[in-house]
């Protein structure tokens, strides 16, 4: 594996890291097992960049278990302030005690801002953010520094210029190559010697795995035996102001099949062809996806108890993969996944247009909007009426003949 260095800190970074937030669950939280063993796996074969935030679940504390030993020096620990949460210049001293805590660290390698834009930035340095920063650098509690972008692009250069950043952590990936900082904006920040971290390089698993089939005979053609994931993280890594790529992988193929894009493209070695081959690809994902997003979460929780995320995948994969006919596979998905037949209902007909999920979105969606789209697509009339059938009447008897069958 070719390390890439960043200018600002002249640290050795592996091309790709893992991001933690995505990690293995078991009963809703993660599998620390099973989690352990890809974080280990990843470690031992070359990567030394491990992302994490305070708002990730349990996230920080399994790492603070598991990155012991052996392990503890072998990587670079990045996680982040949350901007949210942060009310007072207490907050923030407060906030990173106790990730110090639960990562069982004394210093953090990496600090960021979490998911700010120009005014969540500027609501931070008027509570202190900078004398907060410089004191707790100071103090040895954290190394470096910098934040993740979730703003549009025409602000992004105004933070790069805000304060001596080392790293920024953005959007980047083949489809989304002009929201957010955008190239224009990675190559200004990576022009002043920050280290580029890139996140969502799959947009939240939508370039991975099954794609629309004009889009997977065109990689295909191009190449039967490169998956469809390996065609988007080497796009981004072929990139050569991309420092790290950042991806959320739960599975020991997803893994290996990272290894292997990482160990194989150095920046600039994809050929022309297969840069055309991706946008090909890129056009025809374009015409089919409804709504752009990537699943973050970061829209969550929703105080009516909406799953946004789930709502507007299933959404997005009725067009994406042409499910068509009356009980069609998205709608089928629909309720049991959100529409409430397994109990867990969180279908976008709940949403009431509070807004709390707008200023959190990464994408700048308009949420409300776009649930109204999926309510309308997927909560035909009378369909509270079927669902009550169902939980009541149809799973009773399924389970009946279900009990008979197994005496």
């Amino acid at each position: 594996m070719q390390y890439r260095t960043i200018p600002k800190t002249g640290e050795e970074i592996s091309p790709l890291g893992f991001g933690a937030m995505r990690l293995p669950l078991k009963n809703g939280r993660i599998d620390r097992e099973k989690a352990s063993k890809l974080i280990y796996h990843a470690i031992d074969n070359g990567v030394n960049f491990i992302d994490t935030a305070y708002l990730y679940g349990d996230s920080e504390s399994f790492l603070g278990e598991v990155l012991q030993g052996e392990y503890r020096d072998k990587v670079k620990l990045c996680t982040k302030l949350p901007a949210i949460n942060v009310r007072k210049y207490e907050d923030m001293e407060n906030i990173l005690s106790e990730q110090l805590k639960r990562l069982q660290r004394d210093s953090i390698d990496y600090y960021l801002i979490h998911a700010v834009d120009l005014k969540a930035m500027n609501r931070l340095i008027k509570r202190g953010l900078f004398k907060f920063i410089s004191k707790v650098k100071s103090e040895g509690k954290i190394r470096h520094v910098g934040f993740s972008y979730h703003g549009p692009k025409e602000e992004f250069a105004l933070l790069i210029d805000g304060y001596d950043w080392d790293v920024v952590m953005v959007q980047y990936n083949y489809f989304d190559e002009n929201v957010q900082a955008s190239m224009e904006g990675i190559e200004y920040a990576a022009s002043k010697g920050i280290g580029i971290l890139v996140m969502e390089p799959l947009k939240g698993g939508i370039l991975a795995g099954k794609m629309p089939k004009e889009a997977e005979d065109i990689f295909k053609k191009a190449n039967p035996n490169k998956s469809t994931a390996q065609w988007a993280l080497e796009w981004v890594l072929n990139n050569r102001n991309v420092t790290c790529v950042l991806s959320g992988m739960n599975t020991f193929q997803q893994l290996d099949e990272n290894l292997e894009s990482a160990n194989d493209v150095t920046p600039l070695s994809m050929s022309l062809e297969d840069m055309q081959t991706v946008e090909l690809v890129k056009r025809v994902m374009r015409d089919s996806l409804k709504i752009n997003c990537s699943t973050c979460g970061y829209c969550m929780p929703c105080p009516q108890g909406v799953n946004i995320p789930e709502c507007m995948k299933i959404y997005n994969e009725k067009y994406l993969f042409g499910h068509k006919g009356l009980f069609n596979q998205s709608l089928i998905d629909y309720y049991q996944y959100v529409g409430g037949i397994m109990g867990n209902s969180g279908n976008a007909g709940r949403c009431n247009g509070c807004g709390k999920c707008l200023r959190k979105c990464p994408q700048k969606l308009d949420i409300i909007a776009e649930l109204k789209k999926v309510k309308k697509e997927f909560e035909i009339p009378g369909s509270r009426y079927i669902l009550w059938f169902v939980q009541h009447v149809g799973f009773p008897i399924y389970r009946y003949f279900v009990k008979i069958l197994n005496r």
